[in-house]
């Protein structure tokens, strides 16, 4: 024992400025963060679910009820907070959709722990038993899950119908949902064990402004929206042969600044006519390729568009870098990154057709090289078309994963009402304190349906018995209809979700819950505290930027 000790002082190895928080005043800080999170996004849940709108600090707007964007555009200083975050960001990697009920989950997972921690229950128990849950969970949803088979078109639609409910997308889901499963099967291919495999990269979706969503559509193909870089260039082209090029056509500039002097005109007219040259001769490896159409990632000079014009090559530039990627699949070509190399063998194949209404370019490729489609989504308003991308896109997802995993399951709260019921049953073989921990779970899953139940203006303690009551009796796919507030058989009333984004949702939700509970000391290094701040220290909103939700607020009017 040191010197120090046997004086009984305390032994100092933390600086100055360091905030430390243990034992039950970190467990209730990082819950208390954690459903914070989980509340922000509760009311975006379901077909009744309201909007958020989002102020950046740079006044840009952003209005959805889309979990993972609304946690994203969000300024959140917390630690523990965006850990929460992370749960959305996995749900929308791995399932597309699903975000805000894997989120709401994983505060109440932590607010039923809080209950049990209350008890004088060890977090380890708890940890223990939300494991046992989560797995159980999973395989009673497999168990349920109804087979898809993949050529049901009727079940896909109702699939991305189901996704797109509540979202910017729904007053015209008809139409996109049969645009979105002609999307997935367009390129949907069978695997080497004869499973289905859907290939997203292959679906590109293109915006635009000023027209009814209800004039969306499936394009065979790419969309691009530029112009011809010459007013004299044809507006199309049967048959192209297309190059796709990631190089500028122009000058290459000097790396060095440099200067010229001339002492006549004649000197001049030299030094313009070489630049001119380099020009054409740019344009003559073009043209020596055989080359009808050229998509350029980069700038095209001037001059080079009026050679290229002259040589009845249609040219546009400044193309994004994505486009030209889906070019390069709908067309068979190869990107080309130095004209000097380019030869025949870089082009693709297919018609390009120019659209002067909505200016754009519609790309065909040829029918066996051909690989890929594109949704044409329009909207009256930018803010409109951005949401209504979300909602495609989630959808398109979903589809997807029913597509390849084979599995879809009844909505409407039906799932998880009787996952809910099998967890109880299967608590009853739990030893030890692990059992509560399974039964409380088992309540936190609930969630969903009260959630519905309340966003709809319905009283969620009713819903929530006459659910119970119905899978008691064997209903199954009993759920929730919002719209009436009545129980019926949800899966027969089209309100159908993917299986897979259910266990992804419970899967991440568990993780993150199990990981905040096993956190019991709180050391935050003192370049953390908020500026402007006293240091109070813990517990009363301290922590510097860990205090209570920090940035959180920063949205402005956000919230």
């Amino acid at each position: 024992m040191s010197q120090q000790q046997r004086m009984g002082q305390p032994m100092i190895i933390l600086g100055e400025d360091s905030q430390r928080m243990k034992d039950e005043d970190a467990q209730s800080h990082n819950i208390s963060a954690a459903r914070a999170v989980a509340e922000s996004v509760r009311s975006t849940l379901g077909p009744k679910g309201m909007d958020k709108m989002l102020v950046s600090s740079m006044g840009d707007i952003t209005v959805t009820n889309d979990g993972v964007t609304i946690l994203q555009e969000m300024d959140i200083d917390n630690p523990t907070a965006e850990m929460i975050v992370e749960v959305a960001e996995t749900q929308e990697d791995e399932a597309g959709d699903g975000t805000t009920t894997a989120v709401a989950i994983a505060g109440e997972l932590l607010k039923n722990a809080e209950n049990l921690l209350e008890q004088d229950i060890h977090p380890t128990a708890i940890i223990k038993g939300f494991h046992m849950a989560s797995e159980e969970a999973r395989s009673e949803v497999d168990d349920i899950a109804e087979r898809v088979d993949t050529e049901d078109e009727d079940l896909l639609r109702k699939v991305a119908e189901t996704s797109m409910t509540g979202k910017g997308a729904e007053s015209n889901k008809d139409l996109l949902a049969t645009l979105i499963v002609d999307a997935v099967r367009a390129v949907t291919v069978e695997g080497p064990d004869g499973e289905n495999v859907v290939d997203l990269e292959y679906v590109n979706i293109e915006t635009q402004t000023g027209r009814a969503a209800g004039d969306s559509e499936l394009l065979e193909g790419a969309a691009i929206s530029k112009d011809p870089v010459h007013a004299d260039m044809p507006s199309e082209v049967e048959d192209a042969k297309v190059l796709l090029i990631d190089e500028a056509i122009e000058i290459d500039e000097a790396d060095a600044d440099t200067s010229l002097s001339v002492d006549s005109p004649d000197q001049l007219q030299s030094f313009l006519d070489q630049e001119e040259e380099q020009i054409k001769a740019k344009v003559d490896e073009i043209v020596e390729t055989g080359a009808d159409v050229v998509f350029c990632q980069k700038g095209i000079d001037d001059l080079a568009q009026h050679y290229l014009a002259k040589e009845g090559i249609l040219a546009a530039r400044r193309v994004k870098k994505s486009d030209i990627g889906f070019l390069k699949e709908v067309l068979g070509a190869r990107i080309v990154s130095d004209l000097d190399s380019a030869t025949a063998e870089d082009l693709g194949t297919g018609t390009i057709r120019r659209d002067e209404t909505d200016e754009l370019f519609y790309v065909e490729g040829a029918d066996d090289e051909s690989h890929g489609v594109t949704l044409l989504l329009r909207g009256s308003t930018d803010h409109v078309v951005d949401e209504l991308e979300r909602g495609v896109g989630d959808a398109l997802d979903v589809v997807a994963q029913a597509v390849s995993d084979g599995r879809v399951v009844a909505g409407g709260g039906a799932i998880e009402v009787e996952v809910a019921r099998r967890l109880r049953d299967y608590a009853d073989s739990v030893q030890g304190r692990e059992q509560l921990a399974v039964e409380a779970f088992a309540d936190a899953i609930e969630l969903v349906p009260r959630v519905l139940a309340e966003n709809a203006g319905l009283d969620p303690i009713d819903t929530l018995v006459d659910l119970r009551a119905a899978h008691e009796d064997g209903q199954s796919t009993a759920g929730l209809d919002v719209f009436t507030g009545d129980v019926n058989d949800t899966f027969d009333a089209g309100v159908v979700e993917s299986a897979h984004a259910k266990e992804q949702a419970l899967s991440s939700a568990t993780e993150a819950a199990n990981l905040v509970l096993k956190i019991d000391d709180i050391i935050a290094a003192g370049d953390l505290s908020t500026e402007g701040e006293e240091d109070e220290g813990p517990p009363g909103g301290g922590m510097g930027g860990m205090g209570g939700m920090g940035g959180m607020g920063g949205m402005g009017g956000a919230m």
